[in-house]
């Protein structure tokens, strides 16, 4: 099991913008954070009202958005204009070429939002765009997943990779367990409030990786602790 303490992460601060970096992103570079397996980005986002991303393009990534406050305002090259906002999720594959543009249409409040890019295990397919309701608060105590390989039946969404993406509330009382799949690793990310991973204490914004554990373990030490685990 390794930690990676939210302090540690990567900073951009320039001043409409503040994100922390999981990984080696932009102007943040460190050859021991490239990613993890085909997990190659996690930023927390924070965007001033009235800014964001202009029109910028992205090839060979599946990318999943996440809102956790406020608004964002997505257009991009295949004739999409959407406002995503918490409670929804959206994903995107990048394949042989997508361009688009991500803005916080409030006139008074940041836009604090996750993103998250797996690399895919095929190389440029046709770009693609989702984004619908996804019943987060539903998901107390439990692992609901929220994006996965292949088709599926449980309202997750496809990605083009064999990693599974899950969102799970743990609060005071209950446990989130997970069962590492043989010759597996999973990515733990703690979204906001304090957890025991394991033995070990995690708070907003740390993560823990292992390559060797047979399961992952989450008990909620805080009213309420939102997490997102990666099996790769």
């Amino acid at each position: 099991m390794k930690i990676r303490r939210a302090n540690d992460r990567g900073l951009t601060d320039i001043g409409w913008l503040k994100s922390r970096h999981s990984f080696s992103f932009g102007d943040y570079y460190d050859p021991r954070q490239m990613g993890f397996r085909t997990l190659r980005v996690i930023n927390d986002d924070w965007v001033a009202a009235g800014k964001g991303f202009g029109m910028h393009g992205h090839r060979d990534m599946e990318i999943l958005t996440l809102v956790l406050q406020g608004e964002l305002e997505h257009q991009d090259s295949l004739g999409h204009k959407e406002v995503l906002r918490p409670g929804e999720v959206q994903v995107m594959s990048a394949g042989k070429g997508i361009r688009h543009s991500e803005y916080n249409p409030s006139n008074a409040n940041a836009a604090h939002f996750l993103q998250i890019w797996i690399e895919p295990h095929t190389m440029g397919i046709a770009p693609r765009y989702e984004q619908r309701p996804f019943p987060l608060s539903e998901c107390d105590n439990s692992w609901c997943c929220l994006a996965g390989p292949g088709a599926r039946k449980d309202g997750s969404f496809e990605i083009f990779q064999n990693t599974s993406v899950f969102y799970g509330i743990a609060r005071p009382g209950g446990s989130l367990s997970h069962v590492v799949k043989d010759d597996g690793a999973v990515w733990l990310h703690v979204i906001e409030g304090e957890v025991v991973v394991n033995g070990s204490n995690l708070k907003t914004g740390d993560a823990v990786s292992s390559e060797g554990a047979s399961e992952i373990e989450c008990v909620s030490t805080s009213d309420e602790s939102s997490l997102l685990l990666f099996s790769l």
